[in-house]
């Protein structure tokens, strides 16, 4: 057997855990040859609903399953690990502007960017999922001043499996047939999910399915899926998000398809014109753990708009943030 590897999970006792756990201990991460090590963190008040999901982890015999580790403190938590999923954070109650949502969950991730700063693998690749994701990836980023910022995403996966489906159901194809879908800019109801480079089994998207549709449905239901969900369940996505969360981390550990690309939010360079430092969607390509924006892609005028329309949002919660940076 292989050494096991440091999986670090924040929130772990919460709905999107309790469906990432049990696939991670089943092998659906890194495969069914890689044991690991479960770092679970929560708040204490949510410590004995995480004995009993321990306990239900250890029920399924799990191969896999070398150790886990349960603890309200980050510096434990996130001890040498390998990777982090960071799914804790407080969810948008009634009446809850966004911006309310941001400054309650600022302080976590600034209080998690440090301990990783401090403990965690020097090479740890850290997947942020609670939002809001992006500005929530930038605080930490912030705190981690000896962590190279290209260890840190933000989760834009489950928006990008959104739009393969809405495409795919569009056209009558599988999902497998959907192919160079991008997410632009911030996980929140101005991002861009972008079909004008898609294809569907190998032709223009937007030669198949009307621009119409494109522009005033397909986009809307993407911006609105979670609040969908919401109004729908009574409760936000869980079973999709843990999906999404493990297929980012692992086409970052594994690489991507020599045919396609995905959407990951990332520290912007330049790209696109996009400003440089904030944690904006873009489609990617990783190779061998690192991740490269696809570069050279003709932006039209709709595109452009949309896109800068995102990054406003993203500098405006960055400015009121900012004080929570080292």
């Amino acid at each position: 057997m292989k050494t096991p590897v440091d999986i670090a999970i924040t929130g772990a006792a919460g709905q999107i855990s309790y469906s990432l756990l049990f696939r991670l201990a089943a092998g659906e991460f890194l495969g069914e040859s890689q044991p690991i090590n479960l770092h679970l963190l929560e708040i204490p008040p949510a410590m004995s609903a995480l004995e009993g999901v321990v306990m239900e982890l250890n029920d399924c015999a799990y191969p896999l399953l070398n150790r886990i580790i349960t603890t309200t403190d980050p510096k434990v938590a996130f001890d040498n690990v390998d990777y982090a999923f960071l799914v804790g954070a407080r969810p948008r109650g009634a009446g809850m502007e966004r911006k309310d949502l941001l400054q309650c969950n600022a302080e976590i991730f600034m209080v998690q960017g440090k301990a990783l700063n401090d403990v965690a693998n020097r090479n740890v690749k850290v997947l942020v999922t609670g939002n809001p994701a992006n500005t929530n990836a930038l605080i930490a980023i912030n705190n981690a001043p000896d962590l190279n910022p290209k260890n840190f995403t933000a989760m834009t996966m489950l928006d990008h499996n959104r739009t393969i489906n809405q495409l795919a159901e569009k056209s009558g194809v599988k999902a497998t047939d959907i192919k160079n879908v991008i997410i632009w800019g911030n996980h929140s109801n101005t991002q861009y999910p972008d079909i004008h480079h898609a294809k569907i089994k190998g032709q223009d998207a937007l030669s198949l399915v009307e621009n119409n549709w494109f522009i005033n449905e397909m986009i809307p239901t993407i911006q609105q899926r979670g609040a969908a969900i919401i109004k729908a369940r009574g409760q936000s996505s869980a079973a999709s998000a843990a999906t999404a969360a493990i297929k980012q981390m692992r086409l970052w550990a594994l690489g991507t398809p020599a045919s396609d690309w995905v959407s990951m939010a990332l520290v912007s360079d330049g790209s696109y014109d996009i400003e440089k430092g904030l944690v904006y969607s873009f489609p990617v390509t990783v190779n061998d753990g690192e991740i490269n924006i696809v570069q050279g892609l003709e932006i039209n005028k709709l595109s452009l708009e949309k896109m800068k329309l995102t990054e406003k949002e993203l500098r405006e919660e960055k400015e009121d943030v900012k004080h929570l940076f080292s």
